[in-house]
């Protein structure tokens, strides 16, 4: 018998040591988290990592080997997926073509039996929260891929679910889009104040939108906190790696920068490069001096690759600076170069020998 832990008193859903084995591999392996009522909390990892199969085990369509899934304090393990207060968005949008938008987002209601007048009231209540009550009347083919992503967001919504899940649903969009509908998806979060659990491999939607990040790796969970946590404290190398870029140093580098051989990490944009006396690194910093191996000009901003010399020669840092003053000729001039380079040690992040 699953011991509820006091976390399933006020979660809207709750892992507890959950495994799901495909064969003899473990796709989720000992996951235990809680998610809040009202949270924006958001499964992020690579492909494999079992982001998508714990949300598939929430929204009932697996079921876990072992372990205990709650849903408002309640165990919902073996029950089915029409009898979870859970709807999913996916990627595809799944919508209908030869229904209007209105009838798509009805079709939900129709099939529980709600009568026709609360029908088209809900339904259109939820076109409005997604800003697309106007085009209850076209058929799916004559929306943009932003608004049908809504209509299905609507559709899902219009079921009042205690939790919306939603597996990677701008992963069809173009880049400009995604980032507007990720603006959407936080106000249309806030608005209704339900929970979202949202899986994605992109660190920037994570980031972006939500209250809560659980990085997946493997099956496992290396890191819960939020955005701003995950980001300027990862618990592991792994973390730091793949939640945005991050530079991991170890060894003799790490042994004759810190006096300390713990690996640390430090971002590419908190690292400050010098390359003239007249702009020289603030003397409380961590310093060192390398050679631009590659200077990568990008817009708004400038990568820096730079091979450490002396007593860290063999390791490698990125920088970012931002191009306030520069040009592409300036950047292209700069490889090459020998500079010094530092960074405030309270941006340093020690990884402990667990978290290599």
């Amino acid at each position: 018998m699953t011991t509820l832990s006091a976390d399933s008193q006020t979660s809207d859903v709750q892992l507890i040591d959950v495994v799901k084995r495909f064969g003899e591999v473990p796709a989720v392996d000992g996951v235990s988290v809680s998610v809040e009522h009202g949270e924006f909390f958001s499964f992020l990892g690579p492909s494999g990592s079992g982001k998508t199969t714990c949300l598939r085990m929430i929204a009932g369509f697996e079921q876990p080997t072992s372990g205990a899934i709650l849903l408002g304090g309640k165990d919902a393990t073996g029950t089915p997926p029409f009898d979870r207060d859970v709807n999913t968005v996916f990627q595809d949008y799944a919508l209908f073509p030869h229904m209007t938008i209105g009838a798509n987002v009805e079709y939900g209601l129709l099939v529980k039996g709600v009568g026709k007048v609360e029908r088209r009231q809900r339904a259109g209540l939820a076109l409005e929260m997604v800003r697309l009550d106007s085009v209850a009347n076209r058929k799916p083919t004559q929306l943009s891929g932003g608004q049908r992503q809504r209509v299905a967001l609507a559709r899902a919504l219009v079921n009042r679910p205690r939790v919306l899940l939603l597996d990677e649903p701008l992963g069809a969009l173009d880049l400009k889009l995604r980032e507007e509908m990720q603006i959407e998806l936080k106000r249309i979060q806030r608005d209704v104040g339900i929970t979202f659990i949202y899986v994605t491999h992109d660190q920037d939607e994570a980031l972006s939108m939500s209250d809560r990040i659980a990085v997946f790796n493997n099956g496992r969970l290396e890191q819960v906190g939020t955005p701003a946590n995950v980001y300027e404290q990862p618990a592991t190398a792994f973390v730091a790696s793949f939640v945005g870029t991050s530079n991991i140093v170890a060894g003799q580098a790490a042994q004759h920068l810190r006096n300390a051989y713990s690996s640390f990490t430090i971002r590419p944009e908190k690292i400050s490069v010098s390359f003239d006396a007249g702009n020289a690194i603030p003397s409380n910093y961590t310093m060192t001096s390398g050679v631009v191996a590659a200077a990568v000009y990008l817009g708004d901003r400038t990568r820096y690759t730079i091979q450490l010399t002396g007593q860290c020669d063999g390791t490698t840092l990125v920088a970012v600076e931002q191009n306030r003053d520069n040009t592409s000729s300036d950047v292209t001039m700069r490889q090459g170069l020998t500079v010094e380079l530092g960074w405030d040690p309270r941006f340093e992040r020690v990884l402990d020998e667990a978290g290599q």
